[in-house]
């Protein structure tokens, strides 16, 4: 029912910003939730952020809080991720993600529709 895809990653220097585009096409965009996860070499994806269907409502990992801010326009069926304040840490694939309900929305097990991913290096 949705498809996903992820835009604007790169390479970018430590203490620079990205910002992370998500088209969703299908049915109902504006009733999900959506969040964004990541991914590095050898590790498991891990939760970054994620936001309601009416936008009024998001939840940060500890480790981006007050450096990422994700929102989005159901008028264009996009979420966004604006990345400020990078570090080298930062660097993983990253993957937007769709549901229509969550116990724990932090949980990459609630998610029906994943993207591709996108990959963000952070250079030193």
């Amino acid at each position: 029912q949705v498809q996903l895809v992820e835009s604007g990653g790169g390479l970018v220097q430590a203490g620079g910003s990205l910002r992370l585009s998500c088209a969703a096409s299908g049915r109902s965009f504006s009733r999900t939730i959506m969040g964004w996860f990541r991914q590095a070499p050898g590790q498991e994806r891990e939760f970054v952020a994620a936001i309601n269907w009416s936008g009024g409502s998001t939840n940060y990992a500890d480790s981006v809080k007050g450096r990422f801010t994700i929102s989005r326009d159901n008028a264009k069926n996009a979420v966004y991720l604006q990345m400020n304040s990078l570090k080298p840490e930062d660097t993983a694939v990253y993957y937007c993600a769709a549901t229509w309900r969550a116990s724990n929305a932090r949980l990459v097990g609630e998610y029906d529709y994943w993207g591709q991913g996108t990959q963000v290096t952070v250079s030193s």
